[in-house]
């Protein structure tokens, strides 16, 4: 990476990890703080207000990243953190929970997770893109990680309306970092790699594969934002630990979760043995979600199926988005993404209602009957899958001058050794493929690529 590239990819990340943590930092302490407030008496409406974010987040992400297309990505940058810090004040202010919920549904509006992606493709070249992706999705998994650790901290010293109140003024912060920091296109342009093209659309949303793992990426977001309702009670209730302990409990699974998952991703990329870890990993969450169900009278057992759960956690969040790529056609690799973030937003809305209406009328063991059946289910679908083939996503720049044959020279790199797809789109100036991990001539990629120049 340049320079420019690298102050570009981090400065983006941090962004990102900014929205990322709007949601996860209040996650642990939410439900317990919401409970205090006036007309909070229902915990159906708790788990609105804790998922009206991912509700909004799942409508706008996508028709937000299409017109940055046409309007710009920083103008939509700056509107989005200003709609975040103005719903952090407004939930911070709150007395009543149907004014946190407004605070949280502008929170969500600021909808800018596509439009990152698209300004971070616009200030990278193809063949550097891949680590800058890589660089926000480390960022994400740390923000969530260090969320649960510090939001019960902060949570003691400035409360949850003080957590929201900081996360508004990073959000103000973040706007100078975007103008200083960022820098400007030189031009920007759509991207087939991190943009959603809707002539791509119907095939993306018929591939049966892809609809496993956006079902998998509901189901998996779902039960997490339904356990939340939950597990601070059960903790508070079975351990006696104020809300302000609960990131003793938090610290340890986490870094189980971090330190477990390691291997297994390395075991399942290294060894083409994705399939298997994935399905094990859906395997033990579900074993994760009935055994919390069955253990919510023992404090002890709720922080081993706690440590199990973020083993499994870890791993799945790790190995959709690489399934993702790998079975998403090459040129539709946005679009698949953004169709995945999308059902990932819708569960965050609907395993917050659903875990708020459950609990009130059915108690805990309501909330985990349900995370279990869509672990379960999700299990059924995860075993019938294709296993993937064990290929990586390359780019490569094509010569701005370059008036060649595309169709010719798609048929040249697929006939390369270890190359599985090509799709060259000049309009685009950019050939995507899909080759091999293990073995792929790369020098005679490079050599007909360079001859484009």
């Amino acid at each position: 990476m340049t320079a420019l590239e690298l102050r570009a990819s981090l400065g983006l990340a941090g962004i990102y990890a900014l929205r990322m943590l709007g949601m996860f930092l209040i996650l642990p302490v939410f439900a317990l703080y919401a409970e205090t407030l006036r007309g909070a008496d229902n915990h159906t409406l708790i788990g609105i207000a804790l998922g009206s974010y991912g509700l909004v987040q799942a409508l706008l992400q996508l028709p937000l990243g299409m017109l940055s297309d046409k309007v710009g990505r920083k103008k939509i940058i700056y509107g989005g953190l200003l709609l975040f810090a103005a719903g952090s004040f407004i939930a911070a202010s709150a007395d009543d929970i149907m004014m946190l919920t407004v605070g949280r549904i502008i929170q969500g509006s600021g909808a800018i997770s596509a439009v990152i992606t698209a300004l971070l493709a616009d200030l990278t070249r193809e063949e550097v893109r891949t680590r800058a992706m890589a660089i926000i999705g480390m960022s994400i998994g740390t923000t969530f990680a260090v969320s649960l650790v510090l939001g019960p901290l902060l949570a003691r010293y400035i409360g949850v309306d003080g957590i929201f109140v900081l996360t508004g003024v990073l959000s103000l912060l973040a706007l100078l970092g975007v103008w200083r920091i960022i820098p400007d296109p030189v031009h920007s342009s759509f991207h087939s790699d991190t943009g959603t093209n809707t002539a791509r659309l119907p095939a993306v949303l018929r591939n049966r594969e892809l609809q496993r793992l956006n079902f998998g990426i509901f189901a998996l977001h779902a039960a997490q934002m339904a356990m939340f309702v939950t597990i601070p009670f059960a903790l508070t209730s079975t351990g006696g630990l104020d809300k302000s302990q609960h990131w003793l409990v938090y610290l340890p699974v986490v870094v189980a979760g971090f330190v477990l998952m390691v291997p297994a991703i390395i075991y399942g990329e290294k060894k083409a043995k994705l399939k298997q870890v994935f399905v094990a990993a859906v395997a033990l969450m579900t074993t994760a979600q009935i055994g919390m169900a069955l253990a919510l009278s023992s404090f002890w057992l709720i922080v081993l199926w706690l440590a199990l759960y973020f083993v499994a956690f870890n791993i799945l969040e790790a190995t959709l988005p690489s399934l993702i790529s790998k079975i998403a056609p090459a040129d539709a690799k946005g679009t698949a993404i953004g169709v995945y973030n999308t059902a990932q937003s819708f569960g965050l809305f609907a395993g917050a209602v659903a875990g708020g209406w459950l609990y009130s009328h059915h108690g805990a063991l309501g909330v985990f009957a349900f995370t279990s059946v869509l672990m379960l289910a999700w299990l059924l679908l995860s075993l019938t899958m294709t296993p993937p083939k064990a290929v990586k996503s390359q780019m490569f720049h094509i010569g701005e001058h370059w008036q060649g044959d595309a169709d010719a020279l798609s048929r040249q790199l697929a006939s390369q050794r270890g190359v599985s797809e090509v799709v060259v789109l000049l309009g685009e100036r950019v050939a995507y493929l899909k080759v091999s991990q293990q073995d792929w001539d790369e020098a005679a990629v490079k050599q007909l690529i360079q001859a484009t120049y």
